[in-house]
């Protein structure tokens, strides 16, 4: 284990001057896809690895237990909707764009021949979905640096709370107007639209990370801890109203559970991240073995715990701290080892990928959208971007970022998608169970339906532009050094 985070960073710095305009393995008379290949083959062999490892393990499957793992069954399907999300990434990579639009467009286009269906296996599709969750959030905690979180904490509430307010509003009162739905019904659909993605923003930073683009001015903690801090308040306030409209439980419970939630989410984290700080020790053999199975585990029982309590705003919220905690005094102590359990994450992200994004594309179901339904819907989502966008600038006039820096971290708070693919069935669900009136359905249902259109429609777009104008938008840094730990002396 002594010498895998020094043969990371050389890999990293490799990947760095392959990105360079010379190569020596460029030949004018070879084709250009030849050429462009050879260029980032170390980017595309990771992914076509897995694509092989997903191909290998269904053999082994198929040949041991065949009645589970025929091309027909409901299980094969859902693996096939993973493989075919890697494979698009990888197709889509080849032109240029983000490879989970591609994997986005696989599940759109799984969810509608009629495949997305995995009858008796809903929970483990649940599983999957908090295990993606938990490794972006545990990277995203790991990622986040101390010193800047502190400088910047100011700018941090102001970016949160001023364009969520804002989208939050616009959005309601564009509801309550074109939809003709109640005020709390507006509010509902405004507390869904306004949340950030985690998966696509943070999956975002992780490429720009390997590419060395702004790591200054603590820009990646700035968006991390936006985006963690919208998601927070966002769900929060859906359950109350919510729980207001279906009248489940007594206004004071529904109140007093998202604050609650925060602080458990807090204590659970803050307690857990000291453990790991402690826990084991720093000469054991199998140290970053055992750290990277706790942080994982304690991730997963503070998402699905929490939801068991009642309580499920703790549970994104754990996550980052635990490893916020954690990180933060494995640099204080032993370097290496922050870099280490960082690596083991990153890894698991590569197979969580194709799964997480896949899925989202699986929400988007055509056959849900209604004509007027969607003219609105557009409308109501166009309107709240721009908004938000406006707002958000504005929240950050005055700090010591340049225009094209703030207009980025602007364009990184728009992508939607896992917390809209999560909220937007609850509110029909919950009218179906309660066997709501026809009008309450209809609310219900053009909620959903949004949701579905903000998936489509930010998504895809969101990481576009997050992407291409990340190389002329951010600066990129130096080569990371080594300190006497061994460890990199940059952060995310």
């Amino acid at each position: 284990m002594s010498g895998q985070p020094r043969d990371e960073e050389a890999q990293k710095v490799n990947l760095f001057h392959q990105r360079e305009p010379e190569n020596e393995e460029f030949d004018d008379d070879k084709p250009k896809i030849w050429n462009k290949t050879v260029k980032h083959w170390p980017v595309i062999s990771q992914p076509l690895s897995l694509l092989v490892i997903f191909l290998l393990m269904w053999g082994v499957g198929y040949s041991v237990v065949p009645q589970y793992t025929s091309p027909d069954s409901p299980f094969m399907r859902m693996v096939f909707l993973f493989i075919g999300g890697q494979t698009c990434g990888i197709l889509v990579s080849f032109v240029g764009l983000p490879d989970m639009l591609g994997m986005i467009g696989w599940g759109v286009f799984y969810r509608n021949i009629g495949l997305g269906t995995f009858v008796g296996l809903q929970g483990l599709e649940a599983i999957l979905r908090e295990l993606a969750l938990v490794n972006i959030m545990l990277l995203a905690g790991l990622g986040l640096d101390l010193d800047a979180l502190r400088k910047l904490f100011g700018m941090v509430m102001k970016i949160t709370l001023i364009p969520t307010a804002a989208e939050t509003v616009i959005v309601a009162v564009l509801a309550v107007f074109l939809f003709q739905m109640p005020w709390l019904w507006g509010f509902l659909l405004g507390l869904v639209v306004t949340a950030v993605s985690p998966n696509v923003v943070i999956s975002i930073l992780l490429q720009l990370k390997e590419q060395r683009l702004g790591l200054n001015k603590g820009i990646h903690t700035l968006i991390i801890a936006m985006t963690s801090c919208n998601d927070v308040i966002a769900i929060f306030c859906f359950g109350v109203v919510l729980g207001v409209i279906f009248s489940s439980g007594n206004l004071t419970d529904q109140l007093l559970q998202g604050p609650i939630g925060i602080v458990l989410g807090l204590v659970a984290g803050f307690g857990m991240g000291v453990f790991l700080t402690l826990m084991p020790s720093n000469k054991s053999t199998y140290s970053t073995g055992l750290r990277v199975a706790t942080i994982v585990l304690a991730g997963v029982l503070g998402v699905v715990g929490s939801k068991a309590i009642g309580y499920p705003s703790a549970g994104a919220l754990s996550c980052i701290v635990v490893s916020f905690v954690a990180g933060t005094g494995w640099r204080k102590k032993h370097a290496r080892e922050a870099a280490d359990v960082t690596t083991y994450l990153d890894l698991m992200w590569k197979f969580m990928k194709p799964i997480s994004f896949s899925m989202i594309g699986k929400e988007v179901a055509f056959n849900l959208l209604e004509g007027e339904t969607v003219l609105y819907g557009f409308v109501v989502l166009i309107v709240g971007v721009l908004v938000r966008v406006v707002f958000a600038y504005a929240s950050l006039l005055g700090g010591k970022l340049n225009w094209k820096e703030k207009a980025y971290v602007t364009i990184s708070s728009c992508p939607k998608a896992t917390v809209q693919a999560a909220l937007g069935p609850v509110a029909l669900d919950l009218a179906r169970k309660m066997d709501s009136s026809g009008e309450t359905l209809a609310f219900a249902n053009q909620v959903l339906i949004v949701s579905v259109l903000a998936i489509t429609a930010t998504a895809p777009l969101g990481a576009l532009l997050m992407t291409k104008l990340a190389p002329s938008w951010l600066k990129r840094s130096p080569p990371a050094t080594m300190d006497a730990n061994g460890a990199t002396a940059d952060r995310f």
